[in-house]
């Protein structure tokens, strides 16, 4: 169950919120109020569950700010990571892949603000409001298909290309541009990276370490920086047999 203890309810916001992210971004400004008088808003600490995987979806989700990891658990009780979800997207969208109960657990990666929203409220936003069923669904093929392409970097990448594409995933997704490098704009550790990659964390200690040595990438205090991202690019290509 998500813990009470560690969230906040947030005062009255304000239209402007919403404005700019695609689900709302076609809406008039009383639109926008409408939804966000429907909405209950919170703050969250780090390391909080927003919602449980199996558990009723009775709400879905808007993250204003932070990032969530999605986490699933398989059938041998191990912890996958199987997504990372930045900010100004829907998540706890059950309802939009016709479930009843939520398909992962949604961790936060860093303190995060988050909107939500009854699920029997989501039939009237996708009848009333322009532009929500379509950038909802877009978003669910998106997640789809990324979830798709890491089946199959497991299915047919090594380790080492998989450790790299994920890296280069994240960065894209979250990268924060810095002095040397681009940083993961959020903590992550060697344990987050190995259940990212379905790899041993001592695969993917061993591989950081390496790639430290030859001047590729930083890692300390569960912050990833990547300096040479050209090598990562190179890396996480198929080898050739010639």
């Amino acid at each position: 169950m998500t813990d009470l203890t560690h969230r906040k309810t947030l005062p009255r916001l304000d239209e402007s919120l919403l404005t700019y992210l695609t689900p709302f971004s076609k809406l008039e400004k009383r639109e926008i109020r409408s939804i966000l008088d429907q909405a209950t808003s919170r703050r969250y600490d780090e390391g909080v569950s927003i919602f449980d995987e199996g558990a009723p979806a009775e709400r879905f989700f808007m993250l204003l700010d932070g990032y969530v990891r999605v986490v699933r658990v398989t059938p041998t009780g191990e912890q996958v990571t199987a997504l990372h979800i930045p900010a100004g997207q829907l998540l706890g969208i059950a309802k939009a892949i016709g479930r009843e109960t939520y398909p992962a657990t949604a961790v936060t990666a860093t303190e995060s603000i988050v909107l939500s929203w009854p699920t029997r409220l989501w039939d009237g936003f996708v009848a009333d409001y322009d532009g929500f069923a379509t950038e909802t669904y877009k978003t669910v093929g998106d997640r789809m298909g990324e979830i798709h392409n890491r089946v199959m970097e497991m299915a047919t990448q090594q380790v080492e290309q998989r450790v790299a594409n994920a890296l280069l995933r994240l960065i894209n997704q979250t990268g924060r541009k810095v002095s040397d490098g681009i940083e993961i704009d959020f903590p992550i550790t060697r344990q987050d990276l190995s259940e990212l990659t379905a790899t041993t964390l001592h695969t993917a200690s061993r591989l950081l370490s390496a790639w430290e040595k030859q001047g590729l990438v930083q890692s300390k205090r569960k912050r990833i920086k990547v300096l040479d991202p050209h090598a990562l690019v190179v890396i996480s290509q198929p080898k050739s047999d010639l």
